[in-house]
């Protein structure tokens, strides 16, 4: 084994009564990728910080390079070499990818910035990478997926000698995701040591060196990735087995009636004449690569975005809802892409949260009856397991897996008879997936109509009883949820020949 690059050593943290690391004792070796793993609320995000100068430790320390440090702030670490790419984005929106990539690390002329010398360097940086993005576009205007490539050109920019990676592949595209890992590789073969933070389990041990296991703030294990299989992982992670399959597919009547009809959906260049069906008790899973129109589709479904053309139906009926809030009346509901951003206030409780879009079922006149919303709140939280010290308690305070949880709990105040669901487990773990699963599958064999968007097509295979492939804003393949495979999927969406 090659020698420490870093030595973490007893190393202990809180959030005020929460104790989130405890007597972690951790030796990452130079120039490999050292994942670590866990349920969300395990440690591994903060255990990543501590490492990278973002969370100062209550108890122990750590020892880089051989001697012992004291970190008080990311730049702190910077200085030996440490750097992170956090889970969250954190670039300035209006400015360009260019600055953003080199911010606080500009080339000057006498007192101004040299331009042109920041543009040869991000053409190398960029070349290098191989992303291919466009250095002067503001990165506001990027979507997410690309905006996680300026974080990685970001801290490939500083020459760091160590990267912690906190789930750097949870926006990407398995196709964005391969050429990082090709990334990771040369990173590696060029001495650099990497910090893998990731719930995606068979990336981890297809990619890593070294596997660190935390399970509620403790050490459980480290050790040779060769060694371990996703089963073991779990097991270590979740404190006992876990089912990794799917719940077995109950498929609806022939005669289901339809819940939502689309026919000829269009909006500017983004749709182009979408069609389909979804009947009672149906999961249909829309596949395809980030920028296919999946998201757009289910935004003008729920009102969120106007539709240049296209007529919808809800059991039968002419639909047409202008807004998420008449969308909602007429029975439908959805779960965006991203909860932090369009779907839960991370700074009020989970109690607000749930009862926020039904407030008159929990209301007298224009007073809200506290003890009723309180009561009717908590029901729903104990229905889909959601985990938490309470229920006054901040969303923001809670893991990926329960906030995601959280949000479910709120659309199902009032049972809706269609249900969208835009990637609804990304940031979780393994064992929130599983729960998710059973939700969905349940809600489904009740009689619920499903819209299923997932970047994680085994996550679609697993799940839906149809499978719509888009791609260019258009649907371009429809299968059968009985034998659909990863490769039809996979050769519809990147305009390949179809594989049998």
């Amino acid at each position: 084994m090659s020698e420490p690059h870093v030595e973490v050593v007893g190393i202990g943290k809180r959030f005020g009564g929460v104790q989130a690391l405890r007597d972690i004792d951790v030796t990452i070796a130079r120039g490999e990728i050292h994942a670590l793993v866990g349920e969300n609320g395990a440690g591994k995000s903060t255990l990543g910080k501590v490492i990278a100068g973002v969370h100062v430790p209550d108890e122990g320390f750590l020892r880089v390079n051989g001697k012992q440090v004291a970190y008080r702030s990311p730049r702190d670490a910077l200085t030996d070499g440490l750097t992170l790419i956090a889970q969250e984005i954190s670039l300035v929106p209006a400015r360009s990818v260019i600055e953003n990539v080199y911010l606080g690390r500009e080339a000057h002329r006498g007192s101004f910035v040299d331009r042109r010398e920041l543009k040869r360097r991000y053409a190398e940086l960029n070349e290098r990478a191989g992303f291919g993005l466009p250095g002067e576009i503001p990165v506001g205007a990027l979507r997410l997926a690309d905006q996680q490539k300026v974080e990685i050109l970001r801290a490939l920019a500083r020459n760091a000698e160590l990267i912690v990676m906190d789930e750097p592949t949870a926006a990407l595209t398995a196709d964005e995701s391969e050429k990082l890992f090709d990334i990771i590789r040369g990173l590696k073969e060029r001495g650099t040591t990497i910090v893998y933070v990731s719930h995606f389990l068979e990336e981890v041990l297809a990619l890593v060196d070294t596997v660190t296991v935390l399970k509620d703030g403790e050490l459980i294990r480290t050790a040779p990735a060769a060694e371990e299989t996703p089963e073991r992982l779990v097991t270590a992670m979740v404190g006992r087995a876990l089912d990794l399959a799917f719940p077995p597919k109950q498929f609806p009547a022939p005669d289901a009636p339809v819940v939502l009809s689309v026919r000829g959906l269009a909006r500017g260049k983004a749709l182009n004449g979408i069609s389909l069906d979804v009947r009672a008790g149906e999961i249909v899973g829309l596949a395809g690569l980030i920028g296919s129109g999946r998201s757009e589709v289910a935004r003008a479904i729920f009102g969120a975005d106007r539709r240049d053309a296209g007529e919808f139906e809800l059991d039968g009926k002419p639909y047409a809802a202008r807004s998420p809030r008449q969308a909602i009346r007429a029975g439908i509901a959805m779960l965006p892409e991203s909860r932090k951003d369009q779907g839960l206030m991370m700074e009020r409780s989970l109690v607000e949260n749930v009862t926020l879009p039904h407030l008159e079922d929990v209301s007298q006149g224009t007073f809200v009856q506290h003890r009723l919303e309180h009561r009717k709140a908590s029901t729903l939280m104990r229905e889909v397991d959601v985990r938490a010290a309470r229920p006054t308690a901040r969303v923001a305070t809670l893991s990926g897996g329960n906030q995601q949880k959280v949000l479910f709990a709120k659309w199902l105040f009032r049972r809706p008879r269609l249900l969208i669901a835009d990637e609804p487990t990304r940031g979780v773990d393994v064992g929130a997936k599983a729960a998710i699963y059973e939700l969905i599958h349940r809600l489904a064999a009740e009689g619920m109509a499903v819209l299923l968007i997932s970047s994680e097509h085994e996550e679609v295979l697993g799940l839906a009883h149809r499978v719509l492939v888009m791609r260019g804003g258009e649907v371009v393949a429809e299968f059968d949820g009985h034998e659909v495979t990863e490769d039809q999927v996979m050769a519809a969406a990147f305009a390949t020949e179809t594989v049998a």
